[in-house]
């Protein structure tokens, strides 16, 4: 089959269109014939191996998993020892975590990653959706556990994981402020935000209100800041930053690097996570975008064989939303 493979870390030059041997399902996993995928900000980090740090998971001088990409969508084609609820034939999406291997012809993945794709989506939606999807809501429903009428603020509403939050964050009930860049504000409104920022003329942690979440998916604010834009009784969930993972901030240590404790908060909570896409996830993810409450959002797509220029698109030209990979 093909797939896009790297045998070393570095840029996107690193990747190659190469032929190479199709998986098996193996136990507890799908085989999927995939029809589409998408880049995420964690291809590219794991593709430059950053931060060095994540080498020893992903492989100290080369990546363990060759090819790269977690996102896809497409149909089963062979089941797993102890599957039982997807058939070859089966239209489904998911993500591959840590294994990789999304832009090929044919990806493994973890049956518990994978559910049955969208009703009234393509291949390429569907395909934008897990892991920036289940990052804004994970982020959203289960860490800040977001209540009707709370007011939310999402820094970085544009990106792939923003353009889900706002949508979430509107589904759930809340108030959404989008803070996004002068191009993206027609983009925000459109996904229902009720009220937009423009970061490049005003600054949204400035205005005097307060918020009952605080999303930051860019890391460039200090804890202070952020804190300072919060209800008493507030949350500030960090998923942003610059580590791997979904854009996810990792552990501790990223409070520590946005210069702060969680020690130092009486009543307000900082929520670092890392994103875990999940079938129950992915399924709630599903009912949203079936309900019109959520809709994937595409900046451009590209060919498998262009996936090297896609990577290099998302990485350094900002682009809105998600960025697809359509599989002949």
């Amino acid at each position: 089959m093909k797939a896009i493979v790297q045998r070393e870390y570095g840029s996107p030059d690193t990747l190659r269109l190469e032929d190479v041997d199709r998986p098996d399902a193996g136990p507890g996993h799908v085989l999927v014939r995939v029809r589409a995928a998408s880049v995420n900000a964690a291809d590219w980090h794991v593709m430059r191996g950053d931060p060095k740090l994540a080498r020893l998971q992903l492989g100290l001088r080369r990546p363990k998993a060759p090819v790269r990409g977690r996102d896809f969508a497409g149909e089963v084609a062979e089941v797993g020892t102890g599957v039982s609820h997807m058939l070859p034939g089966d239209e489904v999406y998911g993500e591959t975590g840590m294994t990789d291997g999304a832009f090929a012809e044919y990806v493994r993945a973890p049956a518990g990653q994978v559910a049955p794709k969208p009703d009234g989506l393509t291949f390429e939606e569907a395909a934008a959706l897990p892991l920036a999807g289940c990052t804004a809501l994970q982020a959203l429903r289960d860490v800040a556990r977001v209540q009707p009428g709370q007011r939310l603020l999402v820094n970085g509403a544009s990106g792939g994981v923003g353009t889900f939050a706002v949508q979430i964050g509107k589904a759930l009930g809340t108030h959404v402020t989008a803070v996004c860049s002068t191009r993206n504000l027609d983009l925000m409104r459109s996904l229902g935000a009720d009220a937009v920022v423009d970061y490049t003329t005003e600054d949204a942690l400035a205005a005097g209100e307060r918020f009952d979440v605080v999303l930051d998916l860019v890391g460039n604010r200090s804890l202070r800041e952020l804190r300072g834009v919060l209800t008493e009784r507030g949350t500030l969930v960090l998923s942003g930053g610059g580590v791997f993972d979904g854009g996810s901030l990792i552990g501790p240590m990223a409070l520590i690097v946005r210069g702060g404790l969680v020690g130092r908060v009486v009543r307000q909570r900082i929520a670092p996570f890392t994103a875990t896409p999940t079938a129950e996830r992915l399924t709630a993810l599903a009912q949203l975008a079936e309900s019109g409450r959520v809709r994937p959002v595409i900046d451009r797509a590209y060919s498998l064989a262009e996936v090297p220029i896609a990577i290099r698109y998302l990485e350094t030209e900002h682009a809105s939303a998600k960025v697809v990979v359509t599989v002949p």
